[in-house]
């Protein structure tokens, strides 16, 4: 008999087939079904698939009496319960390394997009406007990368940047062991040297509102920040007041307080460039990242320690 497994996020078909031809899936990815699942099929699930952003609760976790493994599909988990999980001996894993590439092609994707106005110049070109009659854009070459957690994301970020030759620092609690790169231990510091800032940070109460105002007037009015970690890294009303005063010069976020709904304080400014959280969301990043789980689901099972613990 297969093991019964709720699934809290949505799957394409390829991903869902693979999954149930593992498990008896208990298919519930919004809150409407999740609600029901548990309350029904609670007594038998044995373990759960969520995100980060969907996480599971103490709550829902004491409904669920065999419970013995939960996985983050990607590698974000701040809103899964992992203290009360491991003191009910509960098994937890990621998808750490799976979307590191997707995420980080995003961020420069973001930058590029900001800096260079892409939106707006392609808006401008559909519109029949000449070059001549906009305004010229900075390079993104050369200048001077900061960025905020250098993690597996953050070091990816770190050498596309090289290939712009830029130069590159970066902030983390503490100095990364092996990298040559330039350490800051002041965040404020790391805004006021850089071009852009790119934020890799883990999300959660620990980074809350890391990105305020104080560390956008140090980023200055020639500055971009660029935010592919968790929307509550930002303070939203600090960055939008920066982007309506030209505090700085703009913005590309693929996360923001409040998803899946979009900042309002932050849809009228032009100098903003929005998506919505798909950085690690590619063909090739939704296999690794289904493949892995199957993977550590398989060892777990089979009474081995799984490869991407938490």
């Amino acid at each position: 008999m297969k093991p019964s497994l709720l699934v809290l996020i949505s799957l394409n078909d390829a991903s869902r087939a693979k999954v149930e031809a593992a498990f008896d899936v208990v298919y519930a990815p919004d809150v409407t079904q999740r609600t029901a699942a548990i309350a029904e099929h609670g007594e038998t699930i044995r373990a759960v698939l969520t995100n980060g952003t969907n996480g599971l609760t103490a709550a829902e976790i004491d409904q669920m009496p065999q419970l013995e493994f939960v996985s983050a599909l990607g590698a974000g988990y701040e809103n899964l319960a992992i203290d009360h999980a491991r003191s009910r001996g509960i098994v937890l894993a990621n998808g750490a390394g799976t979307n590191d590439h997707c995420v980080a092609d995003h961020a420069f994707a973001l930058l590029l997009a900001a800096v260079r106005d892409v939106p707006q110049l392609d808006q401008a070109t559909r519109e029949g406007v000449l070059r001549d009659m906009l305004p010229m854009r900075p390079n993104v070459s050369g200048k001077r990368l900061g960025i905020v957690g250098l993690g597996n994301i953050g070091e990816k970020v770190a050498r596309r940047g090289a290939g712009f030759d830029m130069d590159i620092g970066y902030h983390n609690r503490k100095p990364r062991e092996g990298s040559a790169l330039r350490y800051f231990d002041s965040l404020q510091g790391l805004a006021q040297w850089c071009d852009f800032l790119v934020v890799a940070t883990p999300g959660g109460a620990g980074t809350r509102h890391l990105i305020g105002k104080a560390v956008l007037d140090a980023l200055g009015p020639d500055g971009f920040v660029i935010n592919v970690s968790r929307g509550s890294v930002v303070d939203t009303a600090a960055l939008a007041e920066a982007l309506a005063a030209g505090t700085i010069a703009g913005a590309g976020l693929d996360v923001y307080e409040g998803e899946p709904d979009p900042p309002e304080a932050l849809l009228t400014l032009r100098n903003v460039v929005l998506t919505p959280h798909v950085g690690g969301r590619s063909p090739e990043a939704i296999t690794a990242s289904v493949d892995n789980f199957l993977g550590n689901a398989r060892r777990h099972f089979a009474g081995e320690a799984v490869l991407t613990p938490l």
